[in-house]
């Protein structure tokens, strides 16, 4: 027999876990003495503990690590409860994944301060462009807000077009404004904070009349010129911050102001997105 330190040693885990594990009737000592109180744990327990702590490494809830040890859970309500939970971890590991390229882009810009390339920014006249577009909203400005709703809002719409026989005539242009109920700091403005909802029009270049495209959602519509500072981003959008941040310095530099978000207009798109090419189109007045 052992003492409940030592069982606790042995299972590698706290003696306040395993008085807790014997109020909820997980994990019961062998024996207690009823004279001190003291719990006694027999060897064979620790089985029955490794499969608690292996099953709450899994994600587990005790309440459910307790109906699996009892066998109140048959093997394929298990099994949906395993596949569920390698789901949730994916889920997880693809979230992680996309923070880790934010902060990596952070640091990329950061360590680029100071050092910013002069000749990478062209003014010019962007011309008049008609282009059919699905529309959404995200929370903010922010990559991990816009890259949920901008990616399914283009593999929408690329079958849409083809079901009403419309063929794209040129690339994809990603645009953005500020919600209709404008920041909720107050301050307002196009471009006046990434945490403002901002509406995300996904669209791609066609010739196809201005106007609806029957009840699929889909709207054709006709983009004005406009006078933008431009720059061309190489590799995938989640790692767009360096450039952008390029992009701002110049136009501090060179006494020109935004006026709005920009474009994003889509020259190569490879399946490998760190092949990507992409010229930010920003709208700009002189300062």
């Amino acid at each position: 027999m052992f003492t409940i330190g030592d069982f606790a040693r042995y299972g590698r885990v706290s003696p306040r876990m395993l008085r807790h594990y014997d109020a909820i009737g997980l994990l019961r000592p062998d024996r207690t003495d009823p004279a001190t109180g003291y719990r006694f744990y027999g060897a064979a327990q620790l089985a029955r503990l490794n499969r608690i702590i292996a099953l709450k490494d899994l994600g587990f809830t005790l309440q459910q690590v307790g109906a699996v040890l009892d066998e109140q859970v048959g093997p394929e309500e298990l099994r949906g409860m395993l596949r569920l939970r390698r789901v949730e971890l994916a889920d997880a590991v693809a979230a992680a994944t996309a923070r880790l390229a934010q902060v990596e882009a952070r640091l990329r810009s950061i360590e680029s301060e100071g050092h910013m390339p002069a000749d990478d920014v062209v003014i010019k006249t962007v011309p008049a462009v008609r282009v059919a577009e699905l529309t959404g909203t995200a929370a903010s400005y922010e990559p991990q807000d816009i890259g949920p709703v901008i990616g399914p809002l283009y593999e929408n719409l690329f079958p849409l077009l083809e079901g009403a026989g419309i063929r794209p005539t040129g690339p994809g242009i990603a645009r953005y404004e500020d919600a209709p109920q404008g920041s909720p700091d107050g301050e307002g403005g196009s471009g006046s904070g990434s945490g403002s909802a901002v509406v995300v029009h996904a669209g791609v270049t066609v010739s196809a009349p201005v106007g609806p495209v029957g009840d699929t959602g889909v709207q054709v519509v006709e983009l004005p010129p406009f006078e933008a500072a431009t720059i061309v981003h190489r590799g995938a959008m989640d790692d767009v911050l360096p450039t952008a941040q390029t992009l701002a310095h110049w136009l501090d530099a060179h006494g020109y102001r935004s006026t709005g978000y920009a474009r994003e207009v889509t020259l190569e798109c490879p399946p490998d997105r760190d092949q990507w090419v992409t010229e930010l189109q920003e709208p700009v007045a002189k300062a």
